[in-house]
């Protein structure tokens, strides 16, 4: 979960958000850095270089991820690879916007509507509770899954 002000939003949330192509000229100019992305939800995720090198398969290693997070722009194929490897869209990695994003939810919780003469406060449909559950039961797959790779790899020695 990331804290932008004093409201936390989480990573599930911010796969929601539409990550369409931008369309204002401004933004067209500014080049979304894929490589940047793929690093910036790995990080969000938990995932060390060497995780995603092992789940990408044995041609990658630490050096070599770290390589592509500084690539801009990201071959269709591995980035499709990359997404399955993260669990996330490769739209996602392919659109992804820093500021797009923080003025969407800057956007969203300062609602100061003043119309009725009362400040309006954004109100939230979550349980903060629910989503650490959710959270942590999605950790806990995760090293299970990683426990039954290294099982297998331990079986093939």
């Amino acid at each position: 979960m990331f804290l932008t002000g004093v409201f936390y939003v989480s990573l599930k949330s911010l796969l929601t958000l539409k990550f369409e192509p931008m369309t204002n000229t401004s933004a067209m100019d500014k080049k979304i850095h894929q490589g940047r992305n793929v690093k910036r939800f790995r990080e969000m995720l938990g995932i060390k270089q060497d995780a995603l090198a092992y789940e990408l398969g044995d041609d990658w290693n630490q050096q070599k991820i770290s390589l592509l997070e500084q690539k801009e722009t990201i071959d269709a194929p591995l980035l499709q690879q990359i997404s399955a490897a993260l669990k996330i869209p490769a739209e996602a990695i392919q659109n992804f916007d820093e500021e797009h994003a923080v003025s969407i939810i800057s956007n969203t919780f300062n609602t100061h509507d003043q119309s009725n003469g009362v400040n309006a406060f954004p109100t939230f449909n979550f349980n903060p509770v629910e989503k650490m559950v959710e959270l942590y039961e999605r950790m806990l797959q995760q090293q299970k899954e990683m426990i039954e790779k290294l099982e297998k790899l331990i079986e093939k020695k």
